[in-house]
């Protein structure tokens, strides 16, 4: 089970979203760079990421963001596109930033990127 982190350790972004209620991202405040950053697509702040880590039997996993950062706590039942046999990891995903019941950051939305739509890998060093 991840190690609890105090709200200290938490960024002004995340502090932000809290206090707005995370729900509504109409009102968040402008990153320091003052554009949308890279990880993020031009609808509605969803981001890439991929699976660190999914637990079947227990519904849950977690998604390490495309921009760095704290791994995202997920629960299957926010799975809204692909199947969970697809969440294995290194499995690329969409995801929006939520709350978990618990008022923790969670990924509201997930879905499963289709292989064909993710970015190629890096080429495989030739075998002698």
């Amino acid at each position: 089970m991840p190690e609890i982190q105090p709200v200290s350790n938490w960024s002004e972004d995340d502090l932000a979203l809290i206090k707005q209620g995370v729900g509504d991202k109409s009102g968040r405040p402008p990153s320091a760079s003052g554009a949308a950053s890279s990880e993020q697509s031009e609808a509605g702040g969803e981001q890439i990421g991929t699976v660190v880590t999914y637990f079947e039997d227990k519904g849950f996993g977690f998604v390490r963001p495309d921009g760095g950062g704290r791994d995202i706590f997920f629960h299957i039942s926010r799975l809204n596109q692909g199947q969970p046999t697809d969440l294995v990891p290194g499995a690329r995903v969409a995801y929006e930033l939520g709350m978990d019941r618990t008022g923790k950051m969670a990924a509201a939305s997930v879905r499963v990127v289709p292989a064909e739509a993710a970015p190629p890998a890096a080429p495989a060093a030739p075998t002698a």
